[in-house]
């Protein structure tokens, strides 16, 4: 800095107190400093932008937007004020006034490269990919580098791609971007290997798989080195899209021969094998096979190749590789498919797997590698199958609990990949009660054994032994099914936590815990174990499911907003995030991830769990918050919900869940199938559009009581009034349509595998009647406005309709208070019982409250002007009866029966509050435990007793401040 002072612009020196403060977090400080320099130099337009950025991180847009605006519109050339404007922007989210911003620089500074590269990528964030194949030739004719030419290609690409018209994209743009390519290389002005790889992606997309392969085969294919087997790869499935499988078949050999573990290039060589047998085809009589070399065209030539590489490893000193080992069993897989008898040359399957564990079973890829091919064993063999595996397991004496242990990890690998292979096998179900009770006991044992190879290990690092103590914990799930014993469960938790002791940073105990805790309905420790998984990036939408869809159902409201959080904050920064993610690609030339990056834009974009997360949040925050912190109005306004708006892309929905994230070792009729991710999708997806159409109907609730009070229904038409009933009613025939298919997909009542995606507050719903009682309490409103619109005087039937209303709605909320009554945790002969099924419930029950005060509250609203008027003209009238119209009498027994509704929730509350902190948990008898087992099953247990409490004592506040909101409800 020293060295070039004398050079220095005396306004980086006045400016650089501001950035220091910014970049400290000290905003005040900044937006003072700020001042003071424009005092002295009220031109100084970098000074006004940092102020404003200042404003911006205290809260301040407004102001921050107009002192942005004010210099904007100066068009300022000097780079500070630029580069000020860009951050400004992008933190308020507005990347489109970048654009304008670099548009007036470039004009007035036309040669400028810095200035059009900027302008480039601004363009680049906000998707104009027409103006950014401009900027980039602009670019170009100013400063002649290759790529600021293929920026304007690859932007002609990402036309092609996002156009809506396919024929567009086939017929101008692709073509013109492979003229624009084929000119650099007749000019031979290629250099870089990103311009073959974009020439490649044009030919690919344009479907020229020919000149294609010409391009990599060819001297620019050279230039392909960064990815290893890079043209090989690519000549493969350009192979294969032509459908050339003599020569996608000898490269396949040839490829092997180099690399027989090369996995990708043996499932290419048995399907051309496959496909060359099918056409009958053979060599030519003179020359080459073709242009790869000599093909293998017979079964009997492959068999006798894989053997080949067999023989290879089988000589080999060093360790042998498992890809010719596995390809033997993939060839066997595929014949036996086909029905080929050449399938007995390659040996008795059984034989071939002992051999292959012999071999590698002290890896833990072993079991991962056989269990796709155990299909080829017959039922009659597994057990035969486990026995021979046993025996080549390296096992020291019995100890006194009649276990013989493994005495280094090579040979506990082994022994626990026969465990995992009998599991597979379905040996582990077959067992009754006393035989799975056994085999607890020993996988225990032997992961209590395993522990001492780890004693060294560092705290992030995982225990040798961790599978067997996971098993363990399936199996213990498995009595739980079975037998319906609870305490199958308690001592399934205390083990596992046992094991997150001895191994802090493993996923699979956490997740376990997780599902576990969610089933027995305590939500509680699992946000604690949610954080501790790390989850990063596109986790929160695989993932993410696992928190969202208990959290509010089991009453943890503040956690339910913070697992909501969880996932927004990714889904929102990953708009920002993407662009500069493209930019990023552009400037280093990777144009084939810009694509990519686009998918996985919309992939999220259009993700379910996004769609449920945005709609629970708001549900959640109206059931917290609406008439309590602000009205039911101003929330809705806040949030920007617009009733007539459906913003989920119903049509173009994408389930990004990870249903496979937890590992199982269970057999393949046990398996999560096609069918089940469909119906949960499904399931998933009626559930949702009940939630969105219930937080649209309340907006909607929200601006009818938002409207102004007119008699006359014509005006009232006139100011959108009876549009918004017209809307009202519409949704409400749009949910009663939704609730009867959700009805459909209730009774079927699908039971998804244990560690499959969790059911859906479908079933829960429609059984408590929470979902009629709603659409009940939204229907009165629609009454309700046809009151406001005909008035008391002519209005009777109306009345006597809307106090039927009334009535019907205050007995189907003390049903759902009914059915939620009974004892959420309780100690039945010295065991302690859950009963989460009733704390769902409860919630169903708040929820319904909540809507059925929001439409009292629209009652009332209605009903102060009416009553006031009528009172007017009595006055006048000098009318001396004092008997209230029908409609205020039943509304007043509304809200004396919700008052009462109210008290009865919250004494059951208190009273089940009361009843779990009397549990005496030290009183739980726990069979089979040992000391240390005990006391992390009480820990477990104590963390679940804690959970319910939070609940109870969530759930009990929300209503007490309902109850403070009804006695507002004068009228």
């Amino acid at each position: 800095m020293a060295a070039r002072g004398h050079v220095q612009d005396p306004n980086d020196r006045r400016l650089r107190p501001i950035y220091d403060y910014l970049d400290n977090g000290n905003n005040k400080m900044a937006i003072q400093q700020a001042d003071k320099l424009l005092k002295k130099h009220k031109d100084l337009h970098c000074a006004k932008v940092l102020k404003a950025i200042g404003l911006q991180r205290t809260g301040k847009q407004d102001e921050a937007f107009s002192l942005a605006q004010e210099v904007a519109t100066l068009e300022p050339t000097d780079d500070n004020s630029l580069q000020a404007l860009t951050i400004l922007y992008r933190e308020m989210h507005r990347p489109e006034l970048v654009t304008k911003l670099y548009e007036a620089a470039v004009k007035k500074v036309p040669l400028s490269e810095e200035y059009h590269s900027h302008l480039f990528m601004a363009y680049a964030r906000v998707g104009e990919y027409k103006k950014m194949q401009q900027a980039g030739m602009a670019l170009y004719k100013i400063v002649p580098k290759n790529p600021y030419y293929f920026w304007s290609v690859m932007s002609l690409v990402m036309q092609a791609i996002s156009a809506q018209d396919e024929k567009l994209a086939q017929t101008m743009f692709l073509p013109l971007a492979e003229r624009m390519v084929e000119k650099m290389v007749r000019e031979e002005k290629i250099e870089a290997e990103a311009e073959v790889q974009l020439y490649f992606m044009i030919l690919e997309r344009l479907g020229k798989c020919v000149e294609a392969l010409d391009v990599i085969r060819g001297p620019l294919g050279e230039k392909l080195t960064s990815e290893l087997q890079s043209r090989e790869n690519k000549c493969m499935m350009l192979y294969q899209r032509l459908q050339r499988w003599p020569e996608c078949n000898a490269l396949a050999h040839k490829l092997l021969l180099k690399n027989p573990d090369d996995w990708q290039f043996y499932p290419s060589y048995f399907d051309s094998l496959f496909y060359l047998l099918d056409q009958s085809w053979s060599p030519p009589e003179d020359g080459e096979h073709c242009a790869e070399g000599s093909v293998h065209y017979s079964v009997a030539e492959v068999v006798r190749f894989v053997e080949e590489r067999i023989k290879g490893e089988d000589s080999k000193e060093s360790r042998p590789l498992r890809g010719p080992y596995l390809a033997r069993l993939e060839l066997i897989h595929r014949l036996r498919e086909r029905g080929c008898p050449e399938e007995s040359q390659l040996g008795e399957p059984l034989e071939l797997m002992v051999y292959f564990f012999g071999k590698f079973g002290d890896k833990p890829c072993c079991i991962t590698d056989l269990k796709i091919y155990l299909h080829l064993l017959s039922p009659d063999q597994h057990v035969q199958f486990i026995n021979r595996l046993g025996e080549a397991v390296p096992l020291g004496e019995e100890g006194e609990e009649g276990f013989a242990f493994p005495e280094d990890t090579k040979g506990l690998q082994r022994h626990l990949c026969v465990c995992q292979l009998s599991r597979a096998l379905g040996l582990h179900h077959a067992l009754d009660v006393d035989g799975k009770l056994r085999l607890i006991t020993e996988l225990k044992a032997h992961y209590y054994h395993g522990l001492r190879f780890g004693k060294t290990s560092l705290k992030t690092e995982l225990q040798f032994s961790d599978m067997y103590c996971l098993m363990a914990a399936h199996v213990f799930i498995d009595l739980w099914k079975e037998t319906g014993d609870e305490n199958m469960v308690w001592r399934s938790l205390g083990l596992l936590q046992e094991g997150l002791s001895h191994s802090s940073s493993n996923a699979q105990f956490k997740l376990l815990l997780l599902l576990l805790y969610c089933h027995l309905g305590a939500f509680e420790p699992v946000v604690d174990l949610y954080s501790s998984l790390d989850a990063k990036h596109v986790q929160h939408d695989t993932i993410g499911y696992l928190l969202t869809r208990y959290a509010e159902s089991l009453g943890q409201f503040a956690a339910a907003s913070q697992s909501c959080n969880f996932s927004l904050r990714f889904f929102h920064s990953n708009q920002k995030d993407t662009s500069e993610y493209i930019i990023q690609a552009y400037k280093y030339g990777a144009f084939e991830k810009i694509p990519e990056f686009i998918a996985l834009r919309s992939r999220l974009n259009q993700s379910l769990h996004f769609a449920q997360v945005r709609t629970e949040r708001m549900l959640l925050d109206l059931f917290l918050e609406a008439d309590i912190v602000l009205s039911l109005e101003e929330s809705v306004k806040a949030m920007g919900l617009s009733p007539e708006e459906d913003d989920i892309p119903w049509d173009t929905m994408r389930d990004n869940r990870d249903l496979t994230v937890f590992t199982s070792w269970d057999p393949k009729d046990r398996h999560l199938t096609e069918e089940h991710r469909h119906l949960s999708l499904e399931e998933e997806s009626v559930w949702l559009r009940i939630r969105s159409l219930t937080l649209r109907l309340l907006a909607s609730l929200a601006l009818l009581g938002h409207a102004p009070s007119q008699q006359n229904s014509e005006v009232a038409n006139e100011n959108g009034v009876g549009d918004k009933t017209s809307i009202l009613s519409s949704l409400l025939s749009q949910l009663d349509q939704t609730l009867q298919t959700a009805a459909q997909i209730s009774e079927k009542r699908t039971q998804y595998p244990f560690l499959g995606p969790p059911s859906t507050r479908l079933a829960p719903a429609l059984s408590s009647g929470s979902c009629q009682c709603q659409v009940a309490a939204l229907q009165l409103s629609v009454h309700l406005h046809e009151l406001e619109t005909v008035g008391l005087d002519e209005s009777s039937e109306l009345q006597t309709q809307i106090c039927n209303g009334f009535k019907s709605l205050v007995v189907q909320l003390q049903e759902i208070l009914n059915k939620s009554k009974g004892d959420v945790l309780e100690m039945k002969d010295s065991r302690l019982k859950t009963r989460p099924s009733l704390l769902e419930t409860l919630v169903f029950f708040v929820e319904t409250v909540c809507i059925g005060l929001w439409m009292a509250s629209y009652c009332a609203k209605v009903l102060r002007p009416l009553k006031a008027s009528l009172q007017k003209k009595k006055k006048k009238k000098k009318d001396t009866n004092t008997t209230l119209p029908a409609v205020v009498c039943g509304f007043q027994e509304l809200t004396g029966s919700l008052q009462e509704l109210l008290t009865q929730a919250v004494e059951h509350i208190k009273g089940q509050e009361t009843g779990i902190m009397a549990l005496k948990l030290a009183s739980c008898t726990l069979d089979g435990h040992t000391q240390e087992e005990e006391c992390f099953t009480k820990a477990a247990m104590d963390k679940v007793q804690s959970s319910y409490l939070r609940s109870l004592q969530e759930v009990g506040d929300l209503l007490k401040k309902r109850a403070e909101t009804l006695k507002n409800l004068k009228i």
